[in-house]
């Protein structure tokens, strides 16, 4: 069932349900209204019954005879009886009464009663005549409750049905009302593919939750075509990184095999096939870690590793491929707890990331200092990395973390852009936070958070 169906019977139902619980409230509180005020009639009569009873002058009685005969409302079928009370549980019976005697009883003991049978009401009340007590009683027909109470139940039954009515079109109302604005945001989004993802919603001025809906599918398509574009622009530069290295390989081979040469030559041929192959294997491996840290990042969490121990790792195999860096390690102030540096990771991606970083440290400060400080306590692990090298300048800072991005100071140095954009990703698998701080020629600042 489609939601604007859905809309307008959920409504008619409310609308039928309260009807029928304010018509139903209605028809008791009208009726209940009925009986006390037939009720109240009845007791009038009762009480000049009584009267004309206990009367022993002829002209009184004559009066209140009369008074009952023509100063009051005749009623459907009256009857009166008067039982002469015996003792508390004893009176004078009238065949002509077909009452239970739990009405009796009743009226003994409460000195008045009512009871309604087969839509006669019947009302007792006990008097007292000279010293002798006595029970009087009214009956007669409701028929003006009878025929109002039928009146206001075929009002109650034509405005209820009315109203019902009325509430399907409400209910239609009510649901184009509501899902207008959402067909179309629908229809809009079905134009919309990844050949014109620059396309956006019409913008809606309310604070309902249908703007908020326009708001979330604009901002979800400027991720999308910002996505869309670094993909684009990953697959050109990646395509174009890739060829060169390749061409250079083939270049070479083809001039080589020309003719044959001396052994010199053949020698110089393979060291350039081979820093080129090499070139290859490292950009291709990176990409394949670029790759890997897409995927699940609780999956690649493994492994239990102390952050000192790590960094120290990253320093040995940095001195391998940097023998005379200038990095240093500074661990004074992690507290003696092991539990507090304890990081579940995977750990050589996260070598991987941190070792990028230091590298970079090293390679765009020609060298220079690299100081990386390391604290900790109950609520995160935290990485500084400092260096005074050449910096970034403030037009680079916001594409640093594109792949192959490279900013005009750090083209004079060899590499690929791939470096930091593979650290942030790793260190965001681990739930780690990544911040840049730094300015052109004066140096850089890296700081790590990872938190417990």
């Amino acid at each position: 069932m489609q939601i604007k169906k859905k809309i307008t019977v959920t409504y008619i139902a409310l609308s039928g349900f309260s009807t029928l619980l304010l018509c139903t409230v209605v028809f008791v509180l009208f009726r209940q209204n009925n009986q006390y005020y037939f009720r109240k009639r009845l007791e009038d009569r009762a009480k000049i019954v009584a009267s004309i009873h206990y009367q022993q002058d002829p002209v009184k009685a004559k009066y209140y005879q009369e008074l009952k005969n023509n100063g009051m409302e005749e009623l459907k079928e009256e009857r009166e009886y008067v039982l002469k009370i015996n003792s508390a549980s004893s009176f004078e019976y009238n065949t002509e009464l077909h009452l239970p005697p739990e009405f009796y009883t009743s009226v003994m003991k409460n000195h008045s009663g009512w009871i309604e049978e087969d839509g006669v009401y019947y009302y007792g009340q006990v008097f007292n005549e000279a010293g002798t007590n006595y029970m009087v009683i009214i009956s007669a027909k409701d028929l003006r409750g009878s025929d109002s109470t039928l009146f206001i139940t075929r009002i109650l039954l034509l405005c209820g049905l009315g109203f019902i009515i009325l509430a399907y079109f409400f209910g239609r109302f009510l649901a184009l009302r509501v899902i207008n604005p959402v067909s179309r945001i629908t229809s809009e989004v079905k134009r919309i593919s990844a050949s014109n993802l620059h396309n956006r919603l019409p913008e809606v001025n309310d604070s309902d939750e249908i703007a908020d809906l326009t708001k979330t599918f604009n901002d979800m398509l400027d991720r999308l075509e910002t996505s869309f574009e670094i993909q684009a622009n990953f697959i050109n530069n990646a395509s174009h990184e890739l060829k060169t290295p390749i061409a250079t390989i083939m270049a070479e081979a083809e001039v080589t095999l020309l003719k044959d040469r001396d052994t010199e030559e053949y020698t110089t041929t393979l060291n350039n096939i081979h820093k080129q192959a090499s070139r290859l294997s490292n950009l291709t491996e990176s990409l394949l870690k670029l790759t890997q840290t897409g995927y699940d990042g609780k999956k690649q969490v493994q492994d239990i590793v102390r952050i000192d121990d790590l960094l120290l790792d990253v320093k040995s195999d940095l001195d391998k491929i940097y023998p005379g860096n200038r990095v240093s390690i500074n661990m004074s102030d992690i507290p003696e707890e092991d539990s507090l540096l304890v990081l579940p990771c995977n750990k050589p991606l996260l070598e991987l990331a941190i070792g990028n970083i230091i590298t970079n440290g090293v390679k765009y400060s020609d060298n220079e200092e690299v100081f990386v400080n390391l604290t900790a306590n109950k609520e995160q692990l935290k990485i500084v990395i400092s260096d005074i090298g050449i910096g970034i300048p403030p037009e680079d800072i916001p594409y640093l973390y594109e792949p192959f991005f490279r900013g005009k100071k750090a083209s004079r140095y060899v590499g690929y852009g791939l470096g930091l954009p593979l650290a942030m990703k790793i260190i965001r698998m681990h739930n780690g936070e990544l911040s840049i701080q730094s300015e052109a020629d004066k140096g850089t600042i890296v700081t790590i958070i990872f938190k417990h």
